[in-house]
């Protein structure tokens, strides 16, 4: 059967193929540490199921506006304003999606054209640069510099800025690296798109994520910037709710029509009972299990980043939000694929090559700490152990 020539210009995520992989030895008798997926091992909060629960013995289980419940879309843009340096967001400049990525997709597709520039961050997303090429647009890699703890300089994104530039894709914080950016770069970066005239799509999905008193900064809270962004945002990592498939991105009214009807012709609306339950998770009830989460994820990170900067040939920088570390790796004299390999088939541990960020992830692999400290221990030495015997 003919195959589309678009398909070819799709990319993929690589952490579900490891995955594969890593279950694939599992079957085999072989014990593996997962150190690949950036998922939460925590249960989803029992407020939230119970919410859930009640939508479903109370008919919830049908169709919705296409949007999003209006209560939903409510609850969203109250939780955003109160998160986010007080942002006057209503429900009509919200739409609620099937998990996160689709806004990814909807978004970029309502605004940017063929031949168009997207300016992306590398490492980055890989749906980011998958998404761009599918639409043959012209995606323009910006580098993440580790020792800027992975922010990418301001001269750097200027020079990238063309009269055909569209869009400029942030996410902060940062999967791979858990790299943030901070209050003064937001700026200038606002100060850029308004001056050049593009749209920046903000990822900000890690948003409630951060560590050692970094509160996480919108660049909607600039003058000018609420009319030129569009955000992503959602329930997965936060809420530890992978599995309801629940996201939103928040947006100019005009353009949260364009993505509603995307939606329309594609998943028709976000499930009725995960919206039910995500108005829960959005309450101060949720609050203090997310604290939780966060405290825990905290402990993780002390622990991994220790245990690599003392295994020779590697050095990690301590992330300030996400749950991941990119330990550099070129002192053990390996590609990142090579390494990535070596971890998993040596040493038993699923990660995931830098590149799998992009081209500026030589030289790195990224590990998700979204798992207990005894497993990360674990880990750490079976790593040890398994170079020691190269």
């Amino acid at each position: 059967m003919h195959i589309a020539e678009r398909i070819s210009r799709l990319g993929t995520e690589t952490a579900f193929e490891v995955l594969v992989r890593a279950r694939a030895l599992e079957a085999q008798g072989k014990n593996i540490v997962h150190l690949e997926i950036g998922e939460p091992d925590f249960d989803t909060p029992q407020n939230i199921i119970d919410a859930a629960k009640y939508a479903l013995d109370n008919s919830y289980s049908h169709y919705g506006p296409s949007a999003g419940m209006p209560e939903a879309r409510e609850a969203v843009a109250a939780y955003f304003n109160k998160t986010r340096n007080n942002n006057l967001y209503n429900a009509n400049e919200v739409v609620i999606t099937p998990g996160a990525k689709p806004i990814i997709f909807y978004a970029l597709m309502a605004v940017v054209d063929e031949g168009d520039e997207v300016i992306y961050p590398n490492p980055g997303f890989p749906i980011y640069e998958s998404v761009i090429n599918f639409l043959k647009a012209t995606p323009v890699p910006l580098p993440l510099k580790e020792e800027k703890e992975f922010r990418f300089d301001i001269a750097d994104l200027e020079a990238r800025i063309t009269p055909k530039t569209r869009m400029l894709i942030l996410n902060t914080p940062q999967n791979p690296t858990g790299g943030i950016l901070t209050k003064e770069d937001l700026e200038q970066i606002a100060e850029l798109a308004k001056k050049h005239d593009f749209i920046v799509f903000s990822d900000e999905i890690y948003s409630q994520i951060t560590y050692d008193d970094f509160h996480h900064e919108s660049i909607t809270q600039f003058d000018g910037m609420k009319e030129r962004t569009i955000v992503l945002d959602g329930y997965s990592k936060t809420f530890a709710m992978t599995g309801w498939r629940l996201g939103y991105g928040l947006m100019p009214e005009h353009i949260a029509k364009i993505v509603a009807k995307l939606q329309t012709n594609c998943t028709s609306m976000a499930p009725s009972f995960s919206q039910f339950a995500g108005i829960e998770a959005l309450t101060d009830n949720t609050l203090p299990r997310v604290n939780e989460f966060v405290a825990e994820f905290k402990k993780r990170r002390d622990v991994i980043v220790k245990g690599i900067n003392e295994i020779p040939g590697m050095r990690c920088h301590s992330p300030k939000g996400a749950f991941y570390v990119f330990p550099n790796i070129t002192g053990l004299g390996m590609t990142s694929q090579e390494c990535a390999d070596f971890m998993l088939y040596n040493a038993g541990v699923a990660c995931l090559s830098g590149t799998a960020f992009g081209a500026e992830g030589e030289g790195f692999i990224r590990f998700s700490y979204a798992t207990s400290v005894e497993n990360i221990e674990e880990a750490l030495r079976r790593i040890k152990n398994a170079l020691a015997a190269r």
